[in-house]
């Protein structure tokens, strides 16, 4: 498993100017980073059902689909592209914001549940379990029925600011991951 690279990254959010910058897009954002720092390009598809784009990292071809889906169908582009490609899910990484975690800290994760997360909870029924998560952490409002509101409220500016940190952490192991060095981005990532 440690050994196959990385083939797509999905970035999880919702589509339109009022979502764009809410914590709920911290996929997004990092979809958005990983174009501008690999000067790559990202085109509507409606095949795949998102805007997606190719990347070279480090010799290696990668695929970035941010499903315009809306969060919770976000399985119906994951599912699109990655069937079409021939993509396994073992070589499919999503990136999602994470409550659970403080702005500033993101972790790689490997199968497991969905944790409540919507957009997880809907690609794993088209996919399966075992794929990559990238968690960024976006922090909790403190009370869970504050958590609708604070995900697809505009975030502030600590949490903008740390979830941009930890994107550009992440971009540092870009090429560990996309050539399948798994355990070496995590084990960077996670002592950040």
């Amino acid at each position: 498993m440690a050994d196959k690279p990385i083939r797509l990254i999905a970035g999880l959010g919702n589509p339109g100017p009022e979502y764009e910058n809410t914590p709920h897009n911290a996929g997004f954002w990092l979809i958005d980073e990983i174009v501008r720092h690999f000067n790559g390009q990202l085109s509507a598809n409606n095949r795949f059902h998102g805007e997606v784009g190719r990347v070279q990292i480090d010799g290696h071809d990668c695929w970035l689909l941010k499903p315009m889906t809306f969060i919770n169908k976000s399985g119906i582009a994951v599912q699109a592209l990655a069937h079409y490609y021939r993509i396994n899910e073992t070589e499919i990484l999503v990136a999602h914001d994470e409550l659970d975690f403080a702005p500033g800290t993101a972790r790689i994760k490997f199968g497991g549940g969905h944790g409540g997360h919507n957009g997880l909870r809907d690609i794993m029924p088209a996919l399966g379990k075992n794929f990559y998560r990238l968690r960024i952490g976006v922090g909790h409002p403190g009370d869970r029925n504050q958590v609708t509101g604070y995900l697809l409220g505009r975030a502030g500016k600590q949490v903008y600011e740390g979830a941009m940190r930890s994107i550009a952490d992440i971009l540092d192991i870009m090429g560990l991951l996309v050539a399948g060095d798994i355990d070496r981005a995590t084990l960077q990532l996670h002592t950040k």
